[in-house]
């Protein structure tokens, strides 16, 4: 059986499934093999056959987690009618529609962060490079375009940008489910155009 075979692919997504809510409710360093195969309902073996262990568990399925969602990112961006501003619009839509369908991803992602863990960190801020990467692609295209600001700071207002999204999706899931994922675009449109724009520069005090 090869590393590819579908069997050994449908364990490594039951390992992921189990893991990825136990990474994010107890962060890498408390979370034990032991409970992962549990939660999988695997031997613990068996875990070790798919991962030498869970920090290349962890690395996993950052990385083909994450993977997914920058696929999508590129893609609405390449779909846009046109300009920053839809690509960026766009972009916000994709990554509403991953957290809707991997809540408990877009979780880990933010409170492993906000843990600071060092043992995650390196791994963490390698899936946040490929992510907040297309953001800035975009970014400067438009910068060079003239249709954003010139002097914005496209690597800060990247991480910014996917720190929106990714939160306001999440604060959407948990207080408003009620909404249409389409009223969530709105509103994540409505910040994005209110200092992005050429036409808005101006400082934060309000002006000169």
């Amino acid at each position: 059986m090869t590393d590819t075979s579908p069997r050994r692919s449908a364990t490594r997504q039951r390992i992921y499934r189990a893991a990825i809510p136990l990474f994010a409710e107890q962060g890498l360093t408390a979370t034990t093999v032991e409970q992962i195969a549990e939660r999988a309902g695997v031997a613990k073996g068996t875990v070790y056959y798919n991962f030498a262990g869970k920090t290349e568990l962890f690395e996993a399925l950052l990385r083909d987690g994450v993977e997914p969602l920058t696929f999508a990112l590129r893609r609405s961006a390449a779909m846009a009618p046109g300009g920053a501003m839809a690509a960026l619009e766009g972009m916000a839509g994709a990554g509403i529609a991953f957290v809707a369908a991997q809540p408990d991803l877009a979780r880990l992602l933010v409170t492993e962060q906000w843990r600071g863990s060092r043992a995650g960190h390196p791994m963490l801020a390698a899936a946040r490079r490929r992510v907040a990467g297309v953001v800035e692609e975009v970014l400067e295209e438009g910068v060079k375009a003239g249709e954003l600001r010139a002097d914005l700071d496209v690597q800060l207002t990247s991480g910014a940008l996917v720190g929106l999204v990714v939160l306001g999706a999440l604060d959407w899931q948990m207080f408003h489910p009620e909404r249409r994922p389409d009223e969530v675009r709105r509103a994540l449109a409505t910040v994005l155009r209110g200092r992005l724009d050429a036409v808005e520069e101006r400082d934060m005090g309000g002006g000169r």
